[in-house]
Order: structure tokens, then C-alpha cells, then sequence
């Protein structure tokens, strides 16, 4: 081979080892240029990471700062709402406190007046007690004296029965020993006729004990009756006071009367008219008199008033929407009434009617005694009686409290008040015992239950105390029903009220249905029926009152 070749061959192959040298020395600077750019890019980036770090740290703190501003404010002006919620709350609780502090200052004087009232009425009751021992123990003596002296005559006739025995003998001995001498009998004929004389003066004084036994027995029945009815009535000792027809309005300055009449007298009309009473208005210092005989009508005037003398608006509109309310107020509070009653006696299970029946009788009185009271009075005293005398209690005391729910009904009142009450017991589903009881006790049907004859004396023992009862006062209520209802009658008349005592009849009519002229024809027709049908001293003067209104509506 050519020694130029070899040196071309060996200059390659230096060529190419410097080639390949020169181009690893190329490729690593290359590296090491591509590493410190790497290097440098690396840290410029963890640079401008640092720089958003800290850029991001110090927003978030800002924001932290602020978010934490806004929280404080609206932490502090929620703390400001509830400290004057709570300022206003306590202000609102002292004022409650306060006014419960004078409520119950009032209710303690209230109470301290009951209470004194109270003592009082104890203290008479205990006179009353007294009084009763002392006639009771005067009666026990005038009985034990009697029962003394009915012993006394006992033994003397005990010691002459024995003196006549004696004598009696002693003829006997004498009629054997003349038999056996002069009449010459035997001694077994001897001893049938002493036998026979001894058996019919056996037979004698047989008679005579028994005699003195039934008069004896009767005497301590008699005794033993009269001691449970002086015991009863001891016990169930109670007030009596007699109602009238007139209820007094108390007010605080004569200047509320003009009020009350209004401009030409309409509020007072208005009020008289809606409530069916009498309003005096007189010289009479801070009163006001309210005249009626339905106790149900003078209430209800008489709470209206309080309500409108209250509130300070008294027209007419507003007097009849206050009337209205009253009556409502009133229902409810006979049915409060009746439900208290059958409490404090203790009765159970009676029909929501009856209940509302002995709650109507407060507002009722029976010849000017109270019905309720007289009805709970013979409940008590027919309960005491039966237990002296071993009767059903619990019938007995139902039976006297509706003993004259008769008189509250307003079904068929042409029927006696014991047969209606008998009736309306029957509708109520009540024991046969009770419904004897009420429709007996004036003997319309016969007694069958042992209670009824209780009921019978219990309710002539209440009705029969001093001043309980006054028979006028029943006959005067019954006629100015009676008055009313002669003119309720006629046609257009819508309501009608009986006032000054009887000696006026005020007559509502319909101003549609009645002219005036038709009206002045109403009250002469009312006028000669009265006249015919009714007896009564003087005179009635009858008014017939037509009132136009006029009503529309704004829509």
C-alpha cells in the first residue's frame, strides 16, 4: 500500500478522533451551557415562585386583616342590637314587675277585705251556731224534763199495776176458798176457773204493755226524727238576703253622667233599648241607679256601662256592639258559674245543659230568694240527711240541687216547674231516684224513691228560714212577664221591656213593617189588651219607639 495512503488513512483516523474528541468537548459545553441555562431558568423560577408566594401571602393577609375588620364591625353593632334588645326587654320586664307589684297589691287588698268579710260572717255564723246549741240544748232539756216526768208516771202506774196484782190475788185466794167451802167444787174445776181468770188477766196487761211499747216507740221516732232535722239544719247553717229589682253603678265624678245620656238624651235611649232596663239618672252623688226585675238584664247593663265609662267612646253604635259583647261575656260566665257549683258539691257526670241551667239559676230568685243558693242549701241539707239516715248521698244532693231547674227552662212553661224539671232530667238521662225526687217535691206525682220525701222537707226548710222567701216579690216578677209577653204578640214588635216598676211598657218595632200611624194603633191595641187580660193597680203607660236607620256601604 502507498505510505500517502496510510498517512491519508492515519489523518483520517487523527481526524476523526480529533473529530470525535472535538465534538464530545462540543457536546459537553453544549451540556454544561444547556445545564447553567437550566440552572439559571431554575432559579429565576423559584425566584418569581418566591416573589407569588410572597405576593400571595401578603393578600391573603390583607384580606385576612380586612375580613377580620368587617367581622369585628359587624360582631360589635350586633353586640350594640342585642345589648339594646336586652335594654329595652329588662326595661319592658321592670315595667311588667312593676305593674304586678300594684296588681298584687290590689288583689291583697282585695283579699284582706274578703277576709275580713269573711271573718264576720264567721264570727255571725258562730253567733248563729250559738244561738241554735242554746235552743237546741234548751229543747234537750224541756225533752229530758218531759221524759222524766213520763218516767215518774210510769212507776207510779208500775207501783199501782203491782198494788191492783196484789188485790187481784188476794181475791183470787179468797174466790178459791169460797168456791172450795160453800160452792163445793173440786179442786181440778177450782183450778180451770182460776186458770181461765188468770189467762184473761194475762191477756189485759199484754194488751196494756204493748200499748205502753208502741206509744213508747213512737215517742223516740218522734224524738229521733226532730234530732236529725235540728242537727241538719245546724250544720248547713247559711245567709239569706233577699234581691231586689234595683242595682247600683258606682262612678268616680258626676261629670261621666252627661256622657252617659249623650246629646239630647240618644245614649242613654240607645242603652236602655238595647239592654231592656231603666237608667236613673239624679241628684244621686257618683251613682248611677239601673232598674229592672230580669237580674240577667240589670247585669248586663251594668258590665256595659263599666265597659263604656272605661273605654270613654259612648254613642249609640258603640253601645250596641258593647251590649252585644256583655251578653256573650254573660253566657260564658253562667256556664263558669254552673261548673263551679257542681265542684264545690261534688257532683259528677251532669249533662253540659243542666250544667248551664244551674248557672242561669244565680241570675233567678224564687219569692225573692236566690235560686242557686237555695238549691245548693237543699243539696247540702238532703245530703246531711242522708247520711244520718243511711240513704244513697250522692243522689240525694243531685236531687236538690236540680229540684227546681224547673224554673230556669224556657220549654213549656204552662207545665209546673216540678214536671218540667222531672221532664228535662228524663231527657238528661238521670237516675230514676233524682227524677222522682225533682217531679215529687211538690207531690204533682206520687213518691216512689226513698230521697224524694228528703228533697220534700229539705226544700220547705230552706224556703221556711226568716226572711228566705217573700211571696210579693214572686207575684210582682210574674206579672211584668206576663206584661211583656201580652205585647210581644202583636206583628212588627221586635222587642219589649217592662220598666218604672211595672207602670211602663216600652215596645220596639220594626220601622220597615210599621208606619206611624200604624204605631199610635199598636200601643191603644196593646193598651185595651192589657186592660183586659190583666189585673194591676193605676196605670201603664205604653211607648212605642219606631227608629229609622239608614245603612250603606263604602266599597
Amino acid at each position: 500500500m502507498p505510505n500517502y495512503i496510510i498517512y491519508i488513512v492515519l489523518a483520517a483516523v487523527v481526524a476523526l478522533v480529533a473529530g470525535v474528541l472535538l465534538g464530545r468537548r462540543l457536546a459537553g459545553k453544549a451540556r454544561h451551557d444547556h445545564e447553567a441555562q437550566a440552572q439559571a431558568r431554575a432559579q429565576q423560577l423559584l425566584q418569581e415562585a418566591e416573589a407569588q408566594a410572597n405576593r400571595t401571602r401578603d393578600e391573603r393577609i390583607q384580606q385576612s386583616k380586612d375580613k377580620f375588620r368587617t367581622l369585628k364591625n359587624e360582631f360589635e353593632q350586633e353586640s350594640k342590637r342585642q345589648k339594646q334588645a336586652l335594654e329595652q326587654e329588662l326595661t319592658e320586664r321592670r315595667a311588667t314587675v312593676v305593674e304586678q307589684e300594684q296588681s298584687i297589691k290590689r288583689l291583697t287588698e282585695t283579699t284582706q277585705k274578703q277576709l275580713e268579710q269573711l271573718q264576720r260572717k264567721e264570727q255571725d255564723l258562730d253567733n248563729l251556731r250559738e244561738k241554735l246549741q242554746m235552743e237546741a240544748q234548751q229543747q234537750r232539756e224541756r225533752l229530758d224534763s218531759q221524759e222524766e216526768k213520763r218516767r215518774l208516771t210510769l212507776e207510779t202506774q208500775q207501783a199501782k199495776l203491782q198494788q191492783k196484782e196484789q188485790d187481784l190475788d188476794a181475791r183470787v185466794h179468797d174466790v178459791q176458798h169460797q168456791l172450795e167451802t160453800i160452792a163445793n167444787l173440786s179442786a181440778a174445776e177450782a183450778r180451770e176457773q182460776l186458770v181461765e181468770s188468770l189467762k184473761n188477766e194475762a191477756q189485759i196487761q199484754a194488751s196494756s204493755y204493748i200499748k205502753d211499747v208502741v206509744a213508747q216507740a213512737k215517742l223516740s221516732a218522734t224524738k229521733d226524727a226532730k234530732k236529725v232535722v235540728l242537727e241538719t239544719i245546724q250544720r248547713t247553717a247559711a245567709e239569706h238576703a233577699i234581691e231586689n229589682c234595683v242595682s247600683i253603678f258606682n262612678i268616680e265624678s258626676d261629670d261621666v253622667k252627661g256622657k252617659i245620656i249623650g246629646r239630647e238624651g240618644r245614649n242613654i235611649r240607645a242603652l236602655e233599648a238595647a239592654t231592656g232596663v231603666e237608667i236613673i239618672v239624679d241628684d244621686t252623688p257618683e251613682a248611677i241607679i239601673i232598674s229592672g226585675f230580669d237580674p240577667v238584664r240589670r247585669e248586663v247593663a251594668r258590665l256595659s256601662l263599666h265597659l263604656l265609662v272605661k273605654d270613654g267612646r259612648i254613642h249609640p253604635a258603640r253601645i250596641e256592639e258593647i251590649v252585644a259583647k256583655t251578653r256573650k261575656n254573660i253566657d260564658e260566665e253562667i256556664v263558669e258559674i254552673g261548673e263551679r257549683t257542681i265542684i264545690d258539691l261534688g257532683i259528677h257526670g251532669l249533662h253540659p245543659e243542666l250544667i248551664k241551667m244551674v248557672g242561669r239559676m244565680r241570675f233567678r230568685s224564687s219569692y225573692g230568694q236566690n235560686l242557686l243558693q237555695h238549691s245548693r242549701e237543699v243539696a247540702n241539707l238532703c245530703a246531711t240527711m242522708a247520711a244520718e239516715l243511711g240513704l244513697n248521698v250522692k243522689h240525694a244532693k243531685r236531687a236538690g240541687l236540680l229540684h227546681d231547674i224547673g224554673k230556669v227552662s224556657t220549654e213549656e212553661p204552662e207545665l209546673p216547674h216540678a214536671i218540667l224539671g222531672m221532664e228535662l232530667a228524663k231527657k238528661y238521662k238521670e237516675h230514676p231516684d233524682v227524677i222522682n225526687a225533682i217531679g215529687a217535691h211538690h207531690d204533682e206525682i206520687e213518691m216512689t224513691a226513698m230521697v224524694s220525701p228528703l228533697v220534700q222537707a229539705c226544700d220547705a226548710i230552706s224556703g221556711s228560714r226568716p226572711g228566705a222567701r217573700r211571696e210579693m216579690m214572686e207575684s210582682y216578677i210574674k206579672r211584668l212577664k206576663q206584661l211583656e209577653e201580652t205585647a210581644v204578640g202583636f206583628d212588627g214588635v221586635l222587642q219589649c221591656y217592662a220598666i218604672q216598676a211595672g207602670r211602663e211598657l216600652r215596645v220596639m218595632v220594626n220601622a220597615e213593617n210599621v208606619s206611624d200611624e200604624r204605631a199610635q194603633e199598636l200601643s191603644y191595641e196593646i193598651s185595651q189588651k192589657i186592660e183586659k187580660e190583666m189585673q194591676y193597680p193605676g196605670q201603664i203607660k205604653i211607648t212605642v219607639i219606631r227608629e229609622m236607620r239608614a245603612v250603606a256601604y263604602a266599597k
